[in-house]
């Protein structure tokens, strides 16, 4: 067998490899530098000596589809994924939305349940604050804090 023969053939096998998606030398990948890797040639070897054959290898791969054999277990987990990402954003949404209801009701109940002033409240309905502009000693009355079930003043 001459070299030119033996290159074929290591072309060959190493073509059919590929597209049965069992590399053992190369990434896998559907291109004529990775048969050349797969076939251990110079990748000049499949583009200048042997073009019949990188032509038949490119035929051949295009006629699979746009993925290889080897990486299709990838395209499915990456679907798979995409399904898990979508339906746990669902459930995200969801549960936000449930925080943000459960964030009134609890506010509402809080305000509905308060007493009308706390002792905080009562404390500073009667106190004084020092304000002290310019180092001037003035002596304001601050109104008590409103609550919810305060009307407001002037109504």
């Amino acid at each position: 067998m001459t070299d030119s023969e033996a290159e074929r053939a290591a072309i060959r096998a190493a073509m059919t490899r590929l597209l049965d998606g069992t590399p053992q030398r190369s990434t896998g990948a559907l291109s004529v530098l990775q048969l050349a890797a797969e076939a251990d040639v110079k990748r000049w070897v499949l583009t200048h000596k042997h073009i019949d054959l990188a032509d038949e290898f490119r035929c051949r791969a295009r006629a699979l589809g746009p993925i290889p054999v080897a990486f299709s277990h990838l395209e499915h987990q990456a679907k798979d994924a995409q399904q898990t990402i979508a339906e746990l954003r669902a459930d995200n949404r969801k549960l936000r939305q449930q925080v943000s209801v459960y964030a009134r009701i609890i506010h509402e109940l809080t305000a509905r349940d308060a007493p009308p002033t706390s002792v905080i409240g009562a404390h500073l309905s009667t106190s004084t604050v020092s304000v002290e502009p310019g180092g001037q000693g003035n002596r304001v009355r601050c109104p008590a804090p409103r609550t919810r079930s305060d009307p407001p003043e002037g109504d």
